[in-house]
Protein backbone atom coordinates (compact mmCIF):
# COMPACT_ATOMS: atom_id res chain seq x y z
CA UNK A 1 0.00 0.00 0.00
CA UNK A 2 1.55 3.33 -1.14
CA UNK A 3 1.41 6.65 0.77
CA UNK A 4 -1.45 8.07 -1.32
CA UNK A 5 -3.64 5.05 -0.49
CA UNK A 6 -2.88 5.43 3.23
CA UNK A 7 -3.70 9.14 3.10
CA UNK A 8 -6.98 8.43 1.27
CA UNK A 9 -7.90 5.79 3.87
CA UNK A 10 -7.20 8.13 6.78
CA UNK A 11 -9.22 10.96 5.22
CA UNK A 12 -12.11 8.58 4.69
CA UNK A 13 -11.93 7.35 8.26
CA UNK A 14 -11.90 10.93 9.56
CA UNK A 15 -14.92 11.84 7.47
CA UNK A 16 -16.83 8.79 8.72
CA UNK A 17 -15.95 9.56 12.35
CA UNK A 18 -17.00 13.21 11.99
CA UNK A 19 -20.23 12.17 10.36
CA UNK A 20 -20.99 9.72 13.16
CA UNK A 21 -20.13 12.15 15.97
CA UNK A 22 -22.04 15.04 14.38
CA UNK A 23 -25.22 13.68 15.93
CA UNK A 24 -23.92 14.28 19.50
CA UNK A 25 -23.68 17.52 21.43
CA UNK A 26 -20.16 18.83 22.16
CA UNK A 27 -20.71 18.52 25.94
CA UNK A 28 -21.43 14.80 25.56
CA UNK A 29 -18.35 14.31 23.42
CA UNK A 30 -16.18 16.04 26.04
CA UNK A 31 -17.72 14.47 29.13
CA UNK A 32 -17.94 10.85 27.91
CA UNK A 33 -14.18 10.10 27.94
CA UNK A 34 -13.83 11.89 31.30
CA UNK A 35 -16.61 9.79 32.81
CA UNK A 36 -15.01 6.69 31.30
CA UNK A 37 -11.69 7.53 32.92
CA UNK A 38 -13.41 8.11 36.26
CA UNK A 39 -15.26 4.80 36.09
CA UNK A 40 -12.09 2.94 35.10
CA UNK A 41 -10.13 4.56 37.94
CA UNK A 42 -12.88 3.70 40.44
CA UNK A 43 -12.99 0.09 39.26
CA UNK A 44 -9.21 -0.16 39.47
CA UNK A 45 -9.23 1.18 43.05
CA UNK A 46 -12.06 -1.19 44.02
CA UNK A 47 -10.26 -4.18 42.53
CA UNK A 48 -7.09 -3.18 44.36
CA UNK A 49 -8.96 -3.06 47.69
CA UNK A 50 -10.61 -6.44 47.00
CA UNK A 51 -7.26 -7.95 46.05
CA UNK A 52 -5.62 -6.61 49.22
CA UNK A 53 -8.39 -7.32 51.76
CA UNK A 54 -10.42 -10.06 50.10
CA UNK A 55 -14.04 -10.04 48.95
CA UNK A 56 -15.51 -10.84 52.37
CA UNK A 57 -13.61 -8.12 54.25
CA UNK A 58 -14.32 -5.54 51.54
CA UNK A 59 -18.07 -6.24 51.48
CA UNK A 60 -18.17 -6.23 55.28
CA UNK A 61 -16.40 -2.88 55.38
CA UNK A 62 -18.89 -1.40 52.92
CA UNK A 63 -21.80 -2.84 54.91
CA UNK A 64 -20.52 -1.33 58.16
CA UNK A 65 -19.99 2.04 56.45
CA UNK A 66 -23.61 2.05 55.29
CA UNK A 67 -24.89 0.87 58.69
CA UNK A 68 -23.15 3.81 60.40
CA UNK A 69 -25.12 6.20 58.18
CA UNK A 70 -28.32 5.12 59.93
CA UNK A 71 -29.27 7.81 62.50
CA UNK A 72 -28.17 6.80 65.99
CA UNK A 73 -26.20 3.73 64.95
CA UNK A 74 -22.80 5.41 64.77
CA UNK A 75 -23.39 7.07 68.15
CA UNK A 76 -24.31 3.72 69.69
CA UNK A 77 -21.25 1.97 68.18
CA UNK A 78 -18.94 4.75 69.41
CA UNK A 79 -20.39 4.47 72.92
CA UNK A 80 -19.85 0.71 72.96
CA UNK A 81 -16.28 1.12 71.69
CA UNK A 82 -15.58 3.61 74.48
CA UNK A 83 -16.77 1.06 77.04
CA UNK A 84 -14.23 -1.42 75.69
CA UNK A 85 -11.48 1.23 75.72
CA UNK A 86 -12.28 2.12 79.33
CA UNK A 87 -12.14 -1.57 80.22
CA UNK A 88 -8.73 -1.96 78.57
CA UNK A 89 -7.35 1.05 80.40
CA UNK A 90 -8.56 -0.46 83.70
CA UNK A 91 -8.56 2.70 85.75
CA UNK A 92 -5.44 4.15 84.18
CA UNK A 93 -7.08 7.55 83.77
CA UNK A 94 -7.65 7.84 87.53
CA UNK A 95 -3.92 7.34 88.12
CA UNK A 96 -3.13 10.20 85.74
CA UNK A 97 -5.12 12.70 87.78
CA UNK A 98 -2.16 13.36 90.07
CA UNK A 99 0.44 13.48 87.33
CA UNK A 100 2.37 16.75 87.06
CA UNK A 101 1.49 19.06 84.16
CA UNK A 102 3.82 22.00 84.97
CA UNK A 103 7.36 22.60 86.18
CA UNK A 104 7.75 22.97 89.95
CA UNK A 105 8.19 26.58 91.03
CA UNK A 106 11.37 25.78 92.92
CA UNK A 107 13.62 22.97 91.80
CA UNK A 108 13.89 19.87 94.00
CA UNK A 109 17.65 19.57 93.62
CA UNK A 110 19.08 16.23 94.71
CA UNK A 111 15.79 15.57 96.50
CA UNK A 112 14.32 14.55 93.17
CA UNK A 113 16.21 11.25 93.49
CA UNK A 114 14.28 10.31 96.62
CA UNK A 115 11.03 11.10 94.84
CA UNK A 116 12.08 8.89 91.94
CA UNK A 117 12.87 6.05 94.35
CA UNK A 118 9.39 6.40 95.86
CA UNK A 119 7.81 6.20 92.38
CA UNK A 120 9.95 3.20 91.47
CA UNK A 121 8.73 1.32 94.54
CA UNK A 122 5.18 1.57 93.15
CA UNK A 123 6.06 -0.47 90.04
CA UNK A 124 4.66 -3.99 89.97
CA UNK A 125 6.95 -6.86 90.91
CA UNK A 126 8.53 -7.95 87.64
CA UNK A 127 11.36 -10.18 88.84
CA UNK A 128 10.79 -13.48 87.06
CA UNK A 129 7.12 -12.70 86.43
CA UNK A 130 7.21 -11.21 82.92
CA UNK A 131 7.34 -12.76 79.49
CA UNK A 132 10.58 -11.39 78.07
CA UNK A 133 10.78 -7.75 79.25
CA UNK A 134 13.85 -8.11 81.52
CA UNK A 135 16.50 -10.47 80.18
CA UNK A 136 19.29 -10.01 82.73
CA UNK A 137 19.26 -12.45 85.62
CA UNK A 138 19.59 -11.73 89.33
CA UNK A 139 18.99 -8.56 91.31
CA UNK A 140 19.01 -5.17 89.63
CA UNK A 141 21.39 -3.85 92.29
CA UNK A 142 24.28 -6.25 91.70
CA UNK A 143 26.16 -8.29 89.13
CA UNK A 144 25.55 -7.57 85.46
CA UNK A 145 22.84 -5.04 86.25
CA UNK A 146 25.28 -2.99 88.31
CA UNK A 147 27.98 -3.23 85.64
CA UNK A 148 25.90 -1.84 82.77
CA UNK A 149 24.36 0.81 85.01
CA UNK A 150 27.83 2.11 85.84
CA UNK A 151 28.90 1.94 82.19
CA UNK A 152 25.84 3.95 81.11
CA UNK A 153 26.37 6.50 83.86
CA UNK A 154 29.99 7.01 82.80
CA UNK A 155 28.91 8.02 79.27
CA UNK A 156 25.53 9.66 80.03
CA UNK A 157 26.59 12.98 78.48
CA UNK A 158 27.92 11.58 75.18
CA UNK A 159 26.44 11.70 71.68
CA UNK A 160 27.98 9.87 68.69
CA UNK A 161 26.61 12.59 66.40
CA UNK A 162 29.70 14.52 67.52
CA UNK A 163 32.14 11.85 66.41
CA UNK A 164 35.11 14.21 66.56
CA UNK A 165 34.45 14.80 70.27
CA UNK A 166 33.23 11.46 71.65
CA UNK A 167 35.63 9.17 69.83
CA UNK A 168 35.37 6.48 72.51
CA UNK A 169 31.64 6.01 71.85
CA UNK A 170 32.23 5.96 68.08
CA UNK A 171 34.71 3.14 68.62
CA UNK A 172 32.31 1.29 70.93
CA UNK A 173 29.55 1.36 68.28
CA UNK A 174 31.86 0.13 65.53
CA UNK A 175 33.06 -2.75 67.71
CA UNK A 176 29.56 -3.74 68.86
CA UNK A 177 28.46 -3.86 65.21
CA UNK A 178 31.55 -5.83 64.16
CA UNK A 179 31.25 -8.34 67.01
CA UNK A 180 27.56 -8.89 66.26
CA UNK A 181 28.29 -9.29 62.55
CA UNK A 182 30.93 -11.93 63.35
CA UNK A 183 28.34 -13.88 65.37
CA UNK A 184 25.97 -13.73 62.38
CA UNK A 185 28.27 -14.96 59.63
CA UNK A 186 30.55 -12.09 58.59
CA UNK A 187 33.67 -14.27 58.98
CA UNK A 188 32.29 -16.99 56.71
CA UNK A 189 33.41 -16.93 53.08
CA UNK A 190 29.81 -17.17 51.83
CA UNK A 191 28.97 -13.81 53.47
CA UNK A 192 31.05 -11.92 50.92
CA UNK A 193 33.25 -10.28 53.55
CA UNK A 194 31.54 -6.88 53.46
CA UNK A 195 28.96 -7.13 56.27
CA UNK A 196 28.33 -3.69 57.76
CA UNK A 197 25.72 -1.95 59.87
CA UNK A 198 24.76 0.46 62.63
CA UNK A 199 23.31 0.55 66.13
CA UNK A 200 19.69 1.63 66.55
CA UNK A 201 17.22 2.30 69.36
CA UNK A 202 15.56 -1.12 69.14
CA UNK A 203 14.21 -3.85 66.92
CA UNK A 204 11.50 -1.68 65.41
CA UNK A 205 13.97 0.96 64.23
CA UNK A 206 16.27 -1.75 62.88
CA UNK A 207 13.39 -3.22 60.86
CA UNK A 208 12.22 0.23 59.71
CA UNK A 209 15.70 1.04 58.44
CA UNK A 210 16.07 -2.33 56.70
CA UNK A 211 12.74 -1.84 54.91
CA UNK A 212 13.52 1.76 53.89
CA UNK A 213 16.97 0.73 52.69
CA UNK A 214 15.60 -2.22 50.70
CA UNK A 215 13.00 0.03 49.06
CA UNK A 216 15.57 2.61 47.97
CA UNK A 217 18.14 -0.01 46.94
CA UNK A 218 15.65 -1.76 44.68
CA UNK A 219 14.50 1.56 43.23
CA UNK A 220 18.09 2.36 42.29
CA UNK A 221 18.77 -1.11 40.88
CA UNK A 222 15.48 -1.97 39.19
CA UNK A 223 13.59 1.34 38.96
CA UNK A 224 10.71 0.14 41.20
CA UNK A 225 8.49 3.14 42.00
CA UNK A 226 5.47 1.36 43.50
CA UNK A 227 7.20 -0.92 46.01
CA UNK A 228 5.61 -3.96 47.63
CA UNK A 229 6.82 -6.33 50.33
CA UNK A 230 5.61 -9.77 51.39
CA UNK A 231 5.64 -11.01 54.98
CA UNK A 232 4.30 -14.08 56.82
CA UNK A 233 1.45 -13.29 59.22
CA UNK A 234 3.81 -14.27 62.05
CA UNK A 235 6.23 -11.43 61.14
CA UNK A 236 6.56 -8.56 63.60
CA UNK A 237 4.13 -5.63 63.43
CA UNK A 238 7.09 -3.33 62.80
CA UNK A 239 6.71 -4.23 59.11
CA UNK A 240 3.17 -2.83 59.14
CA UNK A 241 4.57 0.36 60.64
CA UNK A 242 7.27 0.48 57.95
CA UNK A 243 4.68 -0.02 55.21
CA UNK A 244 2.68 2.94 56.51
CA UNK A 245 5.71 5.17 57.07
CA UNK A 246 7.38 4.47 53.72
CA UNK A 247 4.36 4.02 51.44
CA UNK A 248 4.99 0.37 50.64
CA UNK A 249 2.19 -2.04 49.77
CA UNK A 250 2.17 -4.88 52.28
CA UNK A 251 1.08 -8.43 51.55
CA UNK A 252 0.58 -10.58 54.66
CA UNK A 253 0.64 -14.29 53.83
CA UNK A 254 -0.70 -17.10 56.09
CA UNK A 255 1.87 -19.43 57.63
CA UNK A 256 1.94 -23.17 56.92
CA UNK A 257 0.65 -25.92 59.21
CA UNK A 258 3.95 -25.83 61.14
CA UNK A 259 3.47 -22.07 61.75
CA UNK A 260 6.48 -21.26 59.56
CA UNK A 261 6.63 -18.88 56.62
CA UNK A 262 4.97 -20.58 53.64
CA UNK A 263 7.56 -20.18 50.88
CA UNK A 264 5.24 -21.37 48.09
CA UNK A 265 2.53 -18.93 49.20
CA UNK A 266 5.03 -16.07 49.32
CA UNK A 267 6.23 -16.93 45.82
CA UNK A 268 2.69 -16.51 44.46
CA UNK A 269 2.64 -12.89 45.62
CA UNK A 270 5.95 -11.87 44.04
CA UNK A 271 5.62 -9.50 41.08
CA UNK A 272 7.64 -6.83 39.28
CA UNK A 273 7.06 -4.35 42.16
CA UNK A 274 8.29 -6.65 44.94
CA UNK A 275 11.30 -5.20 46.75
CA UNK A 276 11.45 -7.35 49.89
CA UNK A 277 10.43 -10.63 51.48
CA UNK A 278 10.86 -11.43 55.16
CA UNK A 279 11.75 -14.29 57.47
CA UNK A 280 12.09 -14.50 61.26
CA UNK A 281 14.50 -16.47 63.43
CA UNK A 282 12.49 -17.00 65.47
CA UNK A 283 9.08 -15.36 65.04
CA UNK A 284 7.78 -13.44 68.05
CA UNK A 285 4.41 -15.25 68.41
CA UNK A 286 5.48 -18.90 68.53
CA UNK A 287 9.29 -18.96 68.74
CA UNK A 288 9.65 -20.86 65.47
CA UNK A 289 12.46 -20.27 62.95
CA UNK A 290 11.29 -19.72 59.38
CA UNK A 291 12.93 -21.65 56.48
CA UNK A 292 15.57 -18.99 55.81
CA UNK A 293 17.49 -21.08 53.25
CA UNK A 294 14.39 -21.56 51.11
CA UNK A 295 13.50 -17.87 51.42
CA UNK A 296 17.08 -17.01 50.42
CA UNK A 297 16.79 -19.15 47.30
CA UNK A 298 13.50 -17.45 46.47
CA UNK A 299 14.96 -13.97 46.94
CA UNK A 300 18.01 -14.82 44.83
CA UNK A 301 15.95 -16.28 41.99
CA UNK A 302 13.84 -13.11 41.74
CA UNK A 303 16.73 -10.72 42.52
CA UNK A 304 14.93 -9.10 45.47
CA UNK A 305 15.89 -8.37 49.07
CA UNK A 306 15.43 -10.71 52.04
CA UNK A 307 15.43 -9.40 55.60
CA UNK A 308 15.84 -11.79 58.51
CA UNK A 309 14.44 -10.65 61.85
CA UNK A 310 16.87 -11.94 64.49
CA UNK A 311 15.79 -9.44 67.12
CA UNK A 312 14.97 -12.31 69.49
CA UNK A 313 17.40 -14.91 68.24
CA UNK A 314 20.52 -12.91 67.38
CA UNK A 315 22.24 -13.53 70.72
CA UNK A 316 20.89 -17.07 71.24
CA UNK A 317 20.86 -19.04 67.98
CA UNK A 318 24.61 -18.70 67.18
CA UNK A 319 25.46 -20.08 70.62
CA UNK A 320 22.70 -22.69 70.54
CA UNK A 321 24.26 -24.02 67.34
CA UNK A 322 27.64 -24.29 69.07
CA UNK A 323 25.97 -26.15 71.94
CA UNK A 324 24.67 -28.73 69.47
CA UNK A 325 21.02 -27.72 69.15
CA UNK A 326 19.55 -28.50 65.69
CA UNK A 327 19.17 -24.89 64.53
CA UNK A 328 18.61 -24.43 60.76
CA UNK A 329 20.77 -21.84 58.91
CA UNK A 330 19.61 -18.27 59.54
CA UNK A 331 22.44 -15.75 59.01
CA UNK A 332 24.57 -14.19 56.25
CA UNK A 333 25.99 -17.60 55.37
CA UNK A 334 22.65 -18.09 53.58
CA UNK A 335 22.74 -16.81 50.01
CA UNK A 336 20.03 -14.23 49.37
CA UNK A 337 19.94 -12.68 52.86
CA UNK A 338 20.52 -8.95 52.34
CA UNK A 339 19.87 -7.58 55.85
CA UNK A 340 19.48 -8.73 59.46
CA UNK A 341 18.19 -7.09 62.64
CA UNK A 342 19.38 -8.25 66.08
CA UNK A 343 18.58 -6.75 69.48
CA UNK A 344 21.43 -6.40 71.94
CA UNK A 345 19.00 -5.33 74.67
CA UNK A 346 17.34 -8.75 74.77
CA UNK A 347 19.56 -11.78 75.11
CA UNK A 348 22.64 -9.63 74.54
CA UNK A 349 21.90 -8.36 78.07
CA UNK A 350 22.57 -4.73 77.12
CA UNK A 351 20.59 -1.70 78.39
CA UNK A 352 17.19 -1.06 76.83
CA UNK A 353 17.34 0.86 73.57
CA UNK A 354 20.13 -1.04 71.78
CA UNK A 355 19.77 -3.02 68.56
CA UNK A 356 21.78 -3.69 65.40
CA UNK A 357 20.85 -3.54 61.73
CA UNK A 358 23.29 -5.29 59.39
CA UNK A 359 23.63 -5.38 55.58
CA UNK A 360 25.43 -7.77 53.26
CA UNK A 361 27.50 -4.97 51.72
CA UNK A 362 28.09 -1.23 51.67
CA UNK A 363 26.23 -0.73 48.38
CA UNK A 364 23.02 -1.72 50.16
CA UNK A 365 23.71 0.18 53.40
CA UNK A 366 24.36 3.47 51.60
CA UNK A 367 20.64 3.65 50.88
CA UNK A 368 19.99 3.80 54.63
CA UNK A 369 21.75 7.15 55.01
CA UNK A 370 20.19 10.59 54.58
CA UNK A 371 22.48 13.30 53.18
CA UNK A 372 21.36 16.95 52.96
CA UNK A 373 23.35 19.41 50.83
CA UNK A 374 21.10 22.51 50.68
CA UNK A 375 20.52 23.26 54.39
CA UNK A 376 21.64 26.66 55.62
CA UNK A 377 22.96 24.91 58.73
CA UNK A 378 25.66 23.29 56.64
CA UNK A 379 26.23 19.89 55.07
CA UNK A 380 24.43 17.12 56.98
CA UNK A 381 24.46 13.35 56.87
CA UNK A 382 22.91 10.90 59.34
CA UNK A 383 23.13 7.08 59.43
CA UNK A 384 19.91 6.21 61.32
CA UNK A 385 16.48 7.68 62.07
CA UNK A 386 17.69 9.67 65.06
CA UNK A 387 20.18 12.51 64.76
CA UNK A 388 21.42 12.74 68.33
CA UNK A 389 21.77 9.35 69.96
CA UNK A 390 22.54 8.37 73.57
CA UNK A 391 26.18 7.35 73.79
CA UNK A 392 25.42 5.89 77.22
CA UNK A 393 23.42 3.03 75.69
CA UNK A 394 26.14 2.29 73.13
CA UNK A 395 28.68 2.16 75.95
CA UNK A 396 26.37 -0.08 77.97
CA UNK A 397 26.03 -2.50 75.04
CA UNK A 398 29.81 -2.62 74.54
CA UNK A 399 30.32 -3.22 78.26
CA UNK A 400 27.76 -6.05 78.26
CA UNK A 401 29.34 -7.87 75.33
CA UNK A 402 32.90 -7.41 76.56
CA UNK A 403 32.02 -8.45 80.13
CA UNK A 404 30.24 -11.65 79.08
CA UNK A 405 32.37 -12.76 76.14
CA UNK A 406 31.65 -15.93 74.19
CA UNK A 407 31.88 -18.13 77.29
CA UNK A 408 29.30 -16.01 79.13
CA UNK A 409 26.83 -16.10 76.26
CA UNK A 410 27.31 -19.85 75.84
CA UNK A 411 26.57 -20.45 79.51
CA UNK A 412 23.50 -18.16 79.44
CA UNK A 413 22.21 -19.86 76.29
CA UNK A 414 22.68 -23.29 77.87
CA UNK A 415 20.60 -22.19 80.89
CA UNK A 416 17.69 -20.65 79.01
CA UNK A 417 17.52 -23.37 76.36
CA UNK A 418 17.42 -26.06 79.07
CA UNK A 419 14.72 -24.25 81.05
CA UNK A 420 12.71 -23.76 77.84
CA UNK A 421 12.79 -27.50 77.14
CA UNK A 422 11.65 -28.19 80.71
CA UNK A 423 8.85 -25.66 80.23
CA UNK A 424 7.66 -27.45 77.08
CA UNK A 425 7.61 -30.77 78.91
CA UNK A 426 5.70 -29.21 81.80
CA UNK A 427 3.06 -27.77 79.47
CA UNK A 428 2.68 -31.10 77.64
CA UNK A 429 1.99 -32.72 81.00
CA UNK A 430 -1.11 -30.52 81.38
CA UNK A 431 -3.70 -32.46 79.30
CA UNK A 432 -5.93 -29.44 78.64
CA UNK A 433 -3.12 -27.54 76.87
CA UNK A 434 -1.19 -27.97 73.63
CA UNK A 435 1.95 -26.27 72.35
CA UNK A 436 1.76 -24.24 69.13
CA UNK A 437 4.11 -25.77 66.56
CA UNK A 438 7.62 -26.87 67.50
CA UNK A 439 9.46 -24.02 69.26
CA UNK A 440 13.10 -23.69 68.21
CA UNK A 441 14.27 -21.38 70.96
CA UNK A 442 13.00 -19.77 74.17
CA UNK A 443 9.50 -18.60 73.22
CA UNK A 444 6.79 -21.17 73.94
CA UNK A 445 3.17 -20.54 72.90
CA UNK A 446 0.29 -22.72 74.05
CA UNK A 447 -3.47 -22.94 73.57
CA UNK A 448 -6.39 -25.15 74.53
CA UNK A 449 -9.38 -26.88 72.99
CA UNK A 450 -10.84 -27.53 76.44
CA UNK A 451 -10.74 -24.22 78.34
CA UNK A 452 -10.76 -20.54 77.33
CA UNK A 453 -7.03 -19.77 77.14
CA UNK A 454 -7.67 -16.06 77.71
CA UNK A 455 -9.49 -16.87 80.96
CA UNK A 456 -6.42 -18.90 81.95
CA UNK A 457 -4.32 -15.84 81.17
CA UNK A 458 -6.54 -13.69 83.41
CA UNK A 459 -6.07 -16.12 86.32
CA UNK A 460 -2.32 -16.10 85.73
CA UNK A 461 -2.40 -12.30 85.73
CA UNK A 462 -4.16 -12.35 89.09
CA UNK A 463 -1.23 -14.42 90.37
CA UNK A 464 1.23 -11.75 89.22
CA UNK A 465 2.33 -13.21 85.86
CA UNK A 466 2.54 -11.00 82.76
CA UNK A 467 2.16 -13.15 79.63
CA UNK A 468 1.42 -12.29 75.99
CA UNK A 469 -2.03 -12.96 74.51
CA UNK A 470 -1.92 -14.13 70.87
CA UNK A 471 -4.45 -14.70 68.10
CA UNK A 472 -4.81 -16.98 65.05
CA UNK A 473 -4.98 -19.28 66.92
CA UNK A 474 -6.04 -17.97 70.33
CA UNK A 475 -3.12 -18.70 72.63
CA UNK A 476 -0.65 -17.18 75.08
CA UNK A 477 3.10 -17.35 75.20
CA UNK A 478 5.98 -16.81 77.55
CA UNK A 479 9.45 -15.73 76.44
CA UNK A 480 11.91 -17.37 78.82
CA UNK A 481 14.83 -15.34 80.16
CA UNK A 482 17.48 -15.75 82.85
CA UNK A 483 14.89 -14.36 85.27
CA UNK A 484 12.83 -17.54 84.80
CA UNK A 485 15.55 -20.11 85.38
CA UNK A 486 15.06 -20.32 89.18
CA UNK A 487 11.26 -20.04 89.20
CA UNK A 488 10.08 -22.43 86.47
CA UNK A 489 8.42 -24.77 88.97
CA UNK A 490 6.43 -21.82 90.39
CA UNK A 491 5.21 -20.93 86.91
CA UNK A 492 4.11 -24.48 86.06
CA UNK A 493 2.36 -24.85 89.42
CA UNK A 494 0.40 -21.63 88.90
CA UNK A 495 -0.40 -22.62 85.30
CA UNK A 496 -1.80 -26.00 86.39
CA UNK A 497 -3.89 -24.33 89.08
CA UNK A 498 -5.17 -21.69 86.65
CA UNK A 499 -6.23 -24.31 84.09
CA UNK A 500 -7.98 -26.29 86.84
CA UNK A 501 -9.79 -23.17 88.08
CA UNK A 502 -11.07 -22.25 84.60
CA UNK A 503 -12.10 -25.83 83.86
CA UNK A 504 -14.07 -26.12 87.09
CA UNK A 505 -15.47 -22.56 87.00
CA UNK A 506 -15.59 -21.37 83.37
CA UNK A 507 -16.42 -17.76 82.69
CA UNK A 508 -14.60 -14.43 82.93
CA UNK A 509 -13.29 -13.20 86.27
CA UNK A 510 -14.03 -9.71 87.57
CA UNK A 511 -11.71 -7.23 85.88
CA UNK A 512 -10.43 -9.84 83.43
CA UNK A 513 -9.78 -9.05 79.78
CA UNK A 514 -10.71 -12.49 78.37
CA UNK A 515 -14.09 -11.31 76.98
CA UNK A 516 -12.43 -8.43 75.16
CA UNK A 517 -9.64 -10.55 73.66
CA UNK A 518 -12.15 -13.21 72.66
CA UNK A 519 -14.54 -10.70 71.08
CA UNK A 520 -11.71 -8.94 69.24
CA UNK A 521 -10.57 -12.25 67.76
CA UNK A 522 -14.07 -13.08 66.54
CA UNK A 523 -14.98 -9.59 65.31
CA UNK A 524 -15.15 -9.75 61.49
CA UNK A 525 -14.81 -5.97 61.04
CA UNK A 526 -11.07 -5.57 61.61
CA UNK A 527 -11.39 -1.84 60.95
CA UNK A 528 -13.41 -1.54 64.15
CA UNK A 529 -10.75 -3.46 66.08
CA UNK A 530 -8.16 -1.06 64.69
CA UNK A 531 -10.24 1.92 65.87
CA UNK A 532 -10.43 0.39 69.34
CA UNK A 533 -6.66 0.07 69.50
CA UNK A 534 -6.10 3.64 68.31
CA UNK A 535 -8.61 5.03 70.84
CA UNK A 536 -6.98 2.99 73.60
CA UNK A 537 -3.53 4.31 72.72
CA UNK A 538 -4.79 7.89 72.43
CA UNK A 539 -6.12 7.70 75.97
CA UNK A 540 -3.01 6.03 77.36
CA UNK A 541 -0.06 8.09 76.20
Amino acid sequence: MDSSSVKSFLLGARASANSFLAGYEPLVLVSTPLIGLFVASTLQSALSVVQEKGVKATLLGLFMSFIKLVPGVKKYIDAEKQKVVDKLQSGGNSKRENWRTELPGAGLGAGVLEQMKDEKRKDVAWQGKCSGTVYIGGSEFEGHFSLINEACSMFAHTNPLHMDVFQSVVRFEAEVVAMTAAMLGSKKKSSGGQICGNMTSGGTESILLAVKTSRDYMKARKGIKQPEMIIPESAHSAYDKAAQYFNIKLWRVPVDKEFQADVKAIRRFINRNTVLIVGSAPGFPHGIVDPIEELGQLASSFDICLHVDLCLGGFVLPFAQKLGYPIPPFDFSVKGVTSISADVHKYGLAPKGTSIVLYRNHDIRKHQFVAVTEWSGGLYVSPTMAGSRPGSLIAGAWAAMMALGEEGYLENTRSIMEVSKKLQKGIKDIPELFIIGRPDMTVVAFGSNVVDIFEVNDIMSSKGWHLNALQRPNSIHICMTLQHVPILDDFLRDLRESVKTVKENPGPISGGLAPIYGAAGRMPDRGMVQELLVNYMDGTC
